[in-house]
C-alpha cells in the first residue's frame, strides 16, 4: 500500500491507473477507522482493480470548532488496518493540500438540506460537498463507497453526482453495528464507559419506532411521541432531533402512511457530551 500526501501525487497515480484501464474505487473517510469503514474498503477491493482510501478530517463540514478539535485522529492505526483490507493507496493530505485557498463557491441542496442534519448543522453539507467534489476530481473513481449511517449525506452526494454529472457509480452499504446495536462510529471512541453503556438506547429507540411504523396502527405523530418519550426516560441522553422522513426525499412524513413507501427513522442525540447519529429504514407493505 502506497501513502500519498499531496493532491498532485494522487492525480498522477490515478492518471496512470486510468491509462492502464484499471477500475478505481474510492472510499472517503475522516479516519479513526472501524469495521464499517473496512467493509467499504473490502467491497471496493472486490469490485475494482485498485482502491483509494482518503483519511482527512475536513474542517469545512464542522460548524463546531470544539467538535473539530476533538475528532479522533489515529493515522498510524488507520494505515495498519487499510493494507490488509485491500487498500492500494492511502491519501492523507494536509488542510493546505485540500484547501490551498479559501473556497468561495457555495453549495445549496435545497429542501434536502433544510431538514435534520442540514437544519441542525448549518453549512455542514456545503463542506461535505466541497471536499467530496475535490476527492472525486483528484482520484477520478469509477465507484465511490459510503455508509448508510450517514443517510442524509448519501442523499446529498447522490444529488451532487447527478447535478454535476460525475462519471461514477455511488455505492451505499448498510450500517454496521456493535453486538448491542450501537451504530459503529469514529465518535464512539470519545464515549466514557458510562456513556457507552447508555448509547445503545439510541438504536433501541429506533427499533421501537420501526416496529410501530411496520404495524401502521399508530400515526406518524404518535410514533414520534413514543420514540421521544422513550429517550426522555434516559437521563444520559439529550435528544437533538428524531425525524420520520421519506426514505428517498428525506422530507417529513405526516398524516397517513403510504403503502409501498420507504420510511427513514433518523435521530441525533448527545450522549455524555458526544453527538451521535443513527437511522433505520422501513419499507411499508
Amino acid at each position: 500500500m502506497e501513502i500519498l500526501q499531496s493532491a498532485a501525487a494522487l492525480q498522477a497515480q490515478t492518471e496512470i491507473w486510468r491509462q492502464n484501464k484499471l477500475r478505481i474505487g474510492l472510499v472517503p473517510t475522516m479516519g479513526a477507522l472501524h469495521e464499517g469503514h473496512l467493509q467499504l474498503v473490502r467491497a471496493a477491493a472486490q469490485d475494482n482493480d485498485v482502491v483509494v482510501v482518503s483519511v482527512f478530517v475536513n474542517p469545512t463540514q464542522f460548524n463546531n470548532a470544539e467538535d473539530f478539535r476533538l475528532y479522533p485522529r489515529v493515522p498510524d492505526a488507520d494505515a495498519a488496518l487499510l493494507g490488509p483490507a485491500g487498500c492500494t493507496a492511502l491519501f492523507m493530505p494536509s488542510v493546505e493540500q485540500m484547501y490551498p485557498q479559501p473556497t468561495v463557491l457555495r453549495f445549496d441542496f435545497g429542501p434536502l438540506e433544510r431538514v435534520m442534519e442540514g437544519e441542525h448543522r448549518p453549512g455542514h453539507f456545503h463542506g461535505v460537498a466541497t471536499v467530496v467534489s475535490k476527492l472525486f476530481h483528484l482520484s477520478r473513481p469509477h465507484r465511490a463507497y459510503f455508509g448508510q449511517k450517514d443517510l442524509q449525506q448519501v442523499a446529498v452526494i447522490r444529488q451532487l453526482v447527478a447535478d454535476l454529472s460525475f462519471d461514477l457509480e455511488l455505492v451505499a452499504y448498510p450500517t454496521i453495528r456493535e453486538a448491542d446495536g450501537l451504530a459503529m462510529s469514529s465518535r464512539n471512541r470519545r464515549l466514557s464507559p458510562e456513556a457507552r453503556a447508555v448509547a445503545p438506547r439510541l438504536y433501541q429507540a429506533l427499533a421501537l419506532g420501526a416496529s410501530l411504523v411496520e404495524k401502521q396502527q399508530e400515526s406518524p405523530e404518535a410514533v414520534q411521541q413514543a420514540v421521544e418519550q422513550f429517550l426522555a426516560a434516559e437521563p444520559g441522553i439529550t435528544l437533538e432531533y428524531f425525524a420520520l422522513a421519506d426514505g428517498r426525499t428525506l422530507q417529513p412524513v405526516t398524516g397517513q402512511w403510504s403503502p409501498g413507501s420507504l420510511v427513514a427513522l433518523c435521530l441525533a442525540a448527545h450522549v455524555g457530551g458526544v453527538r451521535l447519529i443513527d437511522n433505520v429504514l422501513v419499507t411499508l407493505p
